[in-house]
């Protein structure tokens, strides 16, 4: 059996890559296979050559679905903080993928500007930023995510507690 693919979607700044983190040391906690596609670190590497047009994003997201396609096919659980904004793509992974588990990372752009760790908010209120997604750019909340965590709501651990209790239902923990 294929191990689950988590695929945390949300605006910048909502916690898709703290709840990863999160994530992978409670699966390693439980002695499990892991291991987290970051998309900032993807850009770098897999898809150093795109920038960030729609064309550009959804074949940024096509790779990453292709990588974690594999992963899981060779029983590792594989994690995936990506704002992945299109429906159109996120549905992709869910057809390709047999074990997907979409997450919508939910939080306001108000709390994430608030937030802002790396400073896009900042960079894109001053114009050195023209497509910061959910601010310039569009983002297309999920219509039937598997789970919703809202992270203005809940703390980090909550939201950890929802995933991994999410995931033991589907039994894949």
């Amino acid at each position: 059996m294929s191990a689950p693919v988590i695929w945390l979607t949300g605006i910048p700044a909502s916690g898709k890559s703290t709840l990863a983190n999160l994530l992978m040391v409670y699966c390693k906690s439980k002695n499990l296979p892991v291991d987290i596609l970051d998309g900032d670190e993807l850009r770098k590497t897999l898809s150093k050559d795109l920038g960030f047009s729609p064309e550009d994003r959804k074949e940024h997201n096509r790779r990453v679905i292709v990588v974690a396609k594999s992963l899981s096919e060779n029983g590792i659980i594989t994690i995936i903080p990506l704002i992945s904004p299109y429906r159109e793509t996120r549905d992709l992974a869910r057809k390709e993928i047999p074990n997907f588990v979409e997450v919508y990372v939910k939080a306001s752009v108000d709390t994430c500007i608030k937030r802002d760790p790396k400073g896009l908010y900042k960079k894109a209120q001053a114009g050195e930023i023209t497509n910061l997604t959910g601010l310039q750019s569009t983002y297309e909340e999920p219509l039937h995510p598997d789970i919703i965590l809202d992270t203005e709501k809940n703390t980090p651990q909550q939201c950890l507690d929802m995933i991994t209790t999410k995931l033991k239902e589907l039994g894949y923990l």
